[in-house]
């Protein structure tokens, strides 16, 4: 609130929830008849064990060229992006190419019931005339065969976090029990652990691995698991990304079962992270409900819809434009997020999203896998690189 009330705005303030805030702006636009752009963040960070860090997770701490901290990629680097060129362009006295609709949002990591849900549902008049949405997490490099490529997220994965809950004969721990909750429930996380879900290339990930083929002369062929690997890995650390978009995925999470160790409890539960391909949501769920078997039932703790647009249109071409005006010769491919974002709660009012947090990386830099992770931490160098795309981007998108 107070960076944008420094420089002249009025931001409103929404408070859903105690310590669940989040803080809109709308920037008049050059041309306000125009389709409005949601530029947002989400201002929440997942917890982290100080003890596990190299550096207080919390002190936002700058070593050897880097902003550490918790939140440091995910995403406090796009929000600090954000409100670095917001106040420049106001300082200046310059206004985006249209209006351009400011949002930090609170409870991201949460699932946003209490951000950008509560918003979208409660203040929809917030994002009037808005049509088109960009945010994370998209818009960073890889090195692919020494070539530098920018990552363009233009969909994401469906999220279904599930509760299976196994229901059986209560007793006593010494008697022989052929209900036992527990063994039900084992047997069916064990089936979901274990699944291999077969591969299945929607458009935006068929595009990049085409795409990746074609600046590293990788044989491509969506129908040989063994090719599809070969691009996979082709793109170095953002693969623990892509690679959970070829399929998807279930992970249980968390057990819970029992009170006393001779006492068989009647029931058993626990909590499963599935995240399912963008148009194969109704085959997913039924191939779950098949492995969880006929005493486990499935309950949904959190679901929310996948997302993929085309990798095409004048915000696109804006974005690829604004990284190439900065980086020339660099390649920009679109991908899949394997997680979510509050895209897609704007999604809701009929508002395309983009992942587009531009960074220039270092090629050795595990970014991907410091997403929730240990150590977290981003390039000062990337950040600047950051702030030039994103204006370029507000002046002409």
């Amino acid at each position: 609130m107070a960076s944008l009330q420094e420089i002249g705005l009025d931001p409103e303030l929404f408070e859903s929830a105690p310590g669940r805030a989040s803080v809109v702006v709308r920037l008049p636009g050059q041309d306000p008849t125009r389709p409005a752009l949601v530029l947002h963040g989400h201002l929440d960070v997942v917890p982290a064990q100080a003890e596990d860090w190299t550096v207080d997770p919390f002190a936002g701490e700058e070593r050897d060229g880097m902003l550490w901290g918790r939140g440091a990629v995910d995403m406090k680097d796009m929000d600090a992006m954000i409100l670095a060129v917001v106040r420049q362009m106001v300082r200046e006295g310059r206004r985006p190419a249209r209006d351009v609709i400011v949002a930090f949002f609170a409870d991201e990591e949460a699932g946003g019931a209490f951000g950008a849900r509560y918003l979208v549902d409660h203040e929809p008049h917030l994002f009037e005339g808005a049509t088109e949405a960009v945010s994370e997490v998209g818009g960073f490099s890889v090195e692919v065969d020494g070539k530098r490529t920018y990552l363009l997220q233009t969909a994401e994965k469906g999220l279904a976090w599930l509760r299976l809950i196994a229901d059986g004969r209560a007793g006593h721990g010494s008697q022989v029990n052929h209900d036992n909750a527990v063994t039900h429930l084992a047997e069916a996380i064990a089936r979901i652990g274990a699944h291999r879900w077969p591969y299945v290339l929607t458009p935006t990930v068929d595009a990049l691995l085409r795409g990746v083929a074609d600046l590293t002369g990788l044989r491509f062929d969506a129908e040989d698991p063994e090719a599809i690997d070969a691009l996979v890995a082709a793109l170095g650390p953002a693969q623990k990304f892509v690679g959970a978009t070829v399929r998807h995925t279930s992970n249980p999470t968390q057990l819970d079962a029992g009170y006393k160790a001779n006492v068989i409890p009647g029931t058993a539960s626990a909590a499963v992270d599935v995240r399912l391909l963008p148009g194969l949501e109704d085959e997913g769920m039924a191939t779950l409900r098949e492995l969880a078997g006929e005493h486990v039932r499935i309950e949904p703790i959190h679901q929310d819809i996948s997302l993929e647009v085309p990798f095409s249109g004048d915000l696109v071409d804006a974005m690829v434009d604004a990284v190439q005006s900065e980086d020339p010769g660099a390649t920009v491919l679109p991908y899949t997020l394997s997680g979510g974002t509050d895209n897609k709660s704007l999604a809701r009012l009929g508002i395309t999203g983009y992942g587009f947090a531009p960074l220039r990386l270092p090629p050795e830099l595990d970014f991907s896998g410091m997403f929730h992770g240990v150590d977290e931490r981003v390039p000062t160098d990337a950040l600047l690189f950051g702030c030039r795309v994103l204006d370029r981007l507000m002046r002409t998108c």
